[in-house]
């Protein structure tokens, strides 16, 4: 597994991270957003998309760069660091995967070269990875068309999506279903710990609907899975940039007639969230190559990273302790990035809940190498 970057795809990372500094500062961008509680297509959205930020794992026959997870996670990371409130994640990444991974018909080329150039933005409802059934929608048959029913689905992006990606129990069987956005589909913003993020109750009353392509639970939970990687890839970059953000301000910071960054206990502080930090960076480039070669450790990857990042979060709260009291008000960008990695600890359930499954993954594979008593005699299993 080599993960270091080639020329190219740094230059790539590099006029990503120049794009978020020039067209979507924090001071103004975020802050705005925030405030407005909505998202709209504007500069910071086309230059992305000029890029090819916005179509980094669409084929290149769709337009995009065709490239993998391990690619889309460095674009995360510079998400994280920048606090972006776009629709990149849910439309870029998980609406994309989502398409490609159904072997999608005309309708899902159509709208892979869409996300691609930028012109469509995208949201997918994505289904809890440990659950063990889903209430999926069911889709009907009115004459030539589809239309589905639903009390309730939680869909990112889905406020600054003009189609949403709906898995539902069609005739057919199983399958990815695209709605757009009518009178028919109500969307309600959600209040989340973090005020970047774009989340919404859709419910649909007999919505038109379109099959993408045919999909099964296990494609389901693959993406919901990859989901988790390219999020908390998202984290690890907003903790690396609160992490900087302390370090710089121990530097300046004096007490007692000395920089408080040459006090033992800051410093120790900064040195664990550091080990944190790359402790996840470690986990989600792990996770991303797993999902891209298709190697059989991909699942319980993704599962140990999301376990972690409870621990994660922990980087947030020790960054404000180095910050003390400014930390703790509305004009330090601090507190975002604590929220920031709060919200993403929270997708898809506690990390209790992934211990625990990863723990019982453990236990299994031990028992199944452990010899077997026979009588008194023990033998290997055949």
């Amino acid at each position: 597994m080599n993960l270091e970057l080639s020329d190219d795809i740094q230059a790539f990372c590099d006029s990503i991270a120049r794009c978020f500094a020039d067209r979507a500062p924090i001071a103004s961008y975020v802050r705005e957003h925030i405030d407005a509680k909505r998202w709209e297509p504007d500069l910071a959205w086309t230059q992305l998309a000029e890029i090819g930020a916005t179509g980094v794992v669409v084929p290149t026959g769709c337009g995009g760069l065709g490239l993998g997870l391990t690619e889309a996670v460095f674009v995360a990371e510079a998400a994280g660091r920048a606090l972006y409130p776009g629709p990149w994640f849910t439309s870029a990444v998980v609406s994309a995967r989502m398409i490609l991974a159904t072997q999608a018909n005309d309708v899902g080329n159509d709208l892979l070269a869409r996300i691609a150039d930028g012109s469509m933005v995208v949201a997918a409802a994505l289904l809890d990875p440990l659950a063990t059934a889903w209430e999926l929608p069911a889709a009907h048959t009115q004459g030539n068309d589809h239309v589905i029913s639903c009390n309730g689905l939680l869909v990112m992006g889905a406020n600054a999506a003009s189609v949403i990606l709906v898995p539902a129990d069609g005739p057919d069987g199983l399958g990815v279903y695209a709605v757009r956005k009518s009178s028919d589909a109500d969307v309600t913003r959600q209040d989340s710990v973090d005020p970047t993020a774009d989340v919404a109750v859709v419910r649909l009353t007999n919505a038109a609907a379109v099959l993408v392509g045919p999909a099964s639970e296990d494609i389901l939970r693959k993406l919901s899975l990859e989901a988790l990687v390219v999020g908390l890839a998202d984290a690890v970059g907003a903790a690396q940039a609160v992490l900087d953000l302390a370090v710089a301000y121990a530097t300046v910071r004096h007490q007692f007639g000395r920089a408080i960054g040459s006090f033992q206990a800051v410093q120790h502080l900064c040195v664990d969230m550091l080990e944190t930090i790359e402790l996840a960076r470690s986990g989600v480039l792990h996770a991303a190559w797993a999902a891209d070669v298709g190697d059989a450790a991909a699942r319980i990857a993704a599962l140990r990273l999301k376990s972690f990042s409870d621990r994660l979060a922990t980087v947030g709260d020790q960054a404000i302790q180095v910050f003390g009291g400014i930390g703790f008000t509305w004009e330090h960008d601090s507190h975002l990035y604590l929220k920031r990695l709060l919200g993403w600890s929270a997708l898809f359930g506690p990390s209790w809940a992934y211990r625990r499954e990863v723990g019982k993954q453990l236990l299994d594979s031990v028992m199944t190498s452990l010899p077997v008593q026979v009588g008194r005699s023990m033998t290997a299993p055949t």
